[in-house]
């Protein structure tokens, strides 16, 4: 199974958020720093095309762990409350497209 983790006392604001999700999902140079950009990045985890270090297989999912969720939901709770919103976004995208959802969101 795929995981990353992203250390939720490293994001204090959307340019930290930003820098640390570039580095690590593996975005391209290219990356837009915004959220449409990642749900961008996001949308192509089972295809070959590079926007991200993740190569899914067909019914495989990157499990995305926040860890010190409070922190971030304490420093940003925006940042947070998109996050969660982008992921159910992306999940019905894949599931519109006849696949399994690929991504879990788990806030530790």
């Amino acid at each position: 199974m795929a995981t990353v983790q992203l250390d939720g006392t490293q994001i204090k604001d959307w340019p930290s958020f930003h820098r640390i999700c570039r580095d690590a999902f593996g975005f391209p140079d290219f990356y837009g720093n915004n959220m449409d950009a990642w749900v961008d990045c996001m949308s192509y985890l089972r295809d070959d095309d590079g926007m991200t270090r993740f190569k899914l297989q067909k019914n495989e999912i990157l499990t995305i762990t926040v860890s010190n969720a409070a922190a971030l939901r304490t420093a940003a709770p925006d940042i947070l409350d998109d996050l969660q919103f982008c992921i159910e976004a992306i999940n019905d995208r894949y599931t519109d497209y006849g696949e399994k959802a690929a991504l879990i969101l788990k806030l530790a």
